[in-house]
């Protein structure tokens, strides 16, 4: 279970220190990225089954990241809404070359963990 968070500006540091492994944050930046486009030409072309997938693909990519690669729990289960905030600003900081300072930030302050809450090597 996640810390107690009161504000998403408290949850993002813990976020990104819940996606040190770069093969879980490219497989959320996939998800993330491709949920999105399905969202997009859902709504403009009408074709509203397609929401459905939204979330299926979205967080098919970022589980398989979490429990294969990073072996967490994903803060989805306790912050479902800011963890899809937090999906699209760690991408919008990658993609912007100002993830790594960020990350290096959270892991100091949160360090990295494993789903049992031990410190991950």
């Amino acid at each position: 279970m996640a810390p107690k968070f009161d504000s998403f500006r408290e949850f993002f540091p813990y976020y990104l220190a819940e996606h040190s492994d770069p093969v879980c944050r490219g497989l959320h930046y996939a998800g993330t990225l491709i949920a999105t486009a399905i969202f997009l030409y859902a709504i403009f072309s009408q074709t509203w089954w397609l929401l459905l997938v939204y979330p299926v693909v979205g967080y098919g990519f970022a589980w398989v990241g979490h429990f294969v690669f990073e072996k967490n729990r994903p803060a989805t289960f306790d912050y479902a809404r800011w963890s899809l905030i937090g999906d699209y600003k760690m991408l919008s900081l990658w993609l912007t070359g100002r993830l790594a300072p960020a990350m290096e930030d959270a892991l100091a302050r949160h360090g990295r963990r494993n789903s049992k809450g031990a410190e991950a090597l």
